[in-house]
């Protein structure tokens, strides 16, 4: 018996909503990293990009749990000297909550171009409405 390996042809990709309201960021993270990557499907194969694709919705409503919004920091860097930037986690959910929740799920995806392929799928709003109406995206299931 062969190994099955996924072709392009092969791929399905679904879309699905996630409301971040009152959800906690890593916990949330991480289901979506497992739909992105497709570890939900019998046809997994780490190598190909067979995962869905995800909105997330309200992303200006997830939680942080103990003090992380005042401790955590993020930390980014221009490559230049001296130029390292840290901002605690409660800035970023007030000015840009999308990007908290697509570095959360970044982290958690391969870092290769299979891990690129798979966060461009993913879609994340800071308010209730989305613009993917049309491709009929199903809530995710639990």
């Amino acid at each position: 018996m062969r190994t099955f390996s996924p072709r392009p042809a092969d791929i399905q990709a679904s879309w699905y909503v996630v409301d971040a309201q009152g959800e906690i960021l890593g916990r949330l993270a991480t289901r979506i990293a497992h739909v992105l990557r497709g570890k939900h499907k019998p046809t997994f194969a780490p190598h190909v990009d067979n995962g869905d694709v995800v909105v997330v919705v309200n992303a200006a409503g997830v939680r942080l749990t103990g003090n992380k919004g005042a401790q955590k920091l993020a930390h980014r860097h221009s490559g230049y000297p001296g130029s390292l930037k840290s901002v605690p986690f409660a800035r970023i959910l007030e000015e840009r909550p999308e990007r908290l929740i697509e570095n959360a799920v970044k982290g958690m995806l391969p870092k290769n171009s299979v891990g690129r392929s798979q966060l461009r799928k993913l879609k994340v709003y800071a308010g209730p409405d989305h613009p993917h109406a049309a491709q009929n995206p199903q809530p995710l299931p639990r």
